[in-house]
């Protein structure tokens, strides 16, 4: 129990400059759209016309990758992903980076706690998501096998909480 409250406390020592422009009455939409770091996904959640559900009530738990994120992606994809014409991949992408409820870091690792060291998380968008912990960093692996490291947590909006990841995870199809 002890090394869990280590691990919760190191995550919520981690929280970046997008906490401090955060607000708890603005919705993920609007705390997002006040990072710098998240112009991208801001852009990405407009050409996916995505604002207004993750705006309404939720909650939601948003995993919300960086620019460095969307950057690491093969050369092209994000333009390619916000053309109209491709609005139904981006809607899938965008909603499996969303878990439905409220999961701040302290209840994301006592459910890995309790897996044994991982626990699947549904998205919305119907995929799943494995979350583990690699030290004191809790880890998202997609359907792809591809990892992605939670950056910054906890960060609390009238309508969920967001989490910062390094890594755009990518459903199956």
């Amino acid at each position: 129990m002890k090394s869990i409250k280590v691990v919760a406390v190191a995550l919520l020592a981690t929280l970046g400059s997008f906490s401090i422009q955060a607000q708890a009455s603005k919705t993920v939409v609007e705390n997002a759209v006040g990072s710098k770091d998240h112009t991208t996904l801001v852009a990405a959640v407009k050409a996916a016309e995505l604002v207004d559900v993750l705006s309404s009530k939720g909650p939601f738990t948003v995993f919300a990758p960086t620019n460095d994120a969307f950057a690491k992606l093969p050369k092209g994809t994000v333009e390619f992903l916000l053309k109209p014409e491709n609005k139904a991949a981006l809607q899938g992408i965008l909603t499996y980076h969303v878990v439905a409820g409220n999961l701040d870091s302290k209840a994301v690792v006592e459910a890995i706690t309790k897996g044994k060291g991982s626990v699947t998380l549904t998205t919305v968008q119907g995929g799943k998501l494995v979350a583990s912990l690699s030290g004191k960093n809790v880890i998202l692996t997609d359907e792809k096998g591809n990892k992605s490291t939670i950056t910054a947590v906890d960060i609390t909006s009238s309508n969920g909480v967001i989490h910062v990841i390094d890594t755009v995870v990518m459903p199956k199809s």
